[in-house]
């Protein structure tokens, strides 16, 4: 397909990520050759029967430029979700970004809590509790891999 735009325009390595559990950050970098001038904006749709939503809250750069956006009170549905960014300026048309993405892939998991240690010095065994890490989506029961690392003082 032809894009509509000046070529190298549109953004370059977007990237978003879910961390505790409620808020995402998505960033990106203006197109190599956008000119100065160029502003961006952020849309996205949750999944194909919600309505498609302007970012509320951007992140920008000195220049004021919108270079990336914050969401808060997230919540991840089991359909990808629809990312489109597309830019303006005075001087040529810019061509737009868009992107799925399934946000259960892009959350970053909270630490595992309440972690409690019981050694018995007799049996010279201790036995390590903790729970799960809190997830955002609904795929709760899938497997997770924990790692203990022991040292010794």
């Amino acid at each position: 397909p032809v894009f509509a735009g000046m070529n190298a325009s549109a953004i370059e390595n977007f990237s978003c990520v879910i961390y505790n559990i409620v808020l995402m950050n998505c960033t990106w970098q203006a197109g190599r050759d956008a000119p100065a001038d160029t502003q961006y904006f952020l849309y996205w749709q949750k999944s194909r029967d919600e309505e498609e939503m302007e970012c509320e809250l951007y992140i920008k750069d000195e220049n004021c430029r919108n270079m990336g956006c914050i969401f808060q009170n997230m919540s991840i549905g089991i359909e990808k979700a629809y990312f489109l960014v597309n830019g303006s300026s005075k001087d040529s048309l810019i061509q737009f970004y868009d992107e799925y993405i399934d946000l259960y892939k892009i959350e970053k998991l909270m630490p595992p809590s309440n972690i409690t240690v019981d050694c018995d010095e007799i049996k010279n065994d201790c036995i390590i509790q903790w729970q799960r890490p809190q997830i955002s989506h609904s795929n709760k029961d899938k497997c997770f891999k924990y790692e203990i690392n022991i040292k010794y003082k």
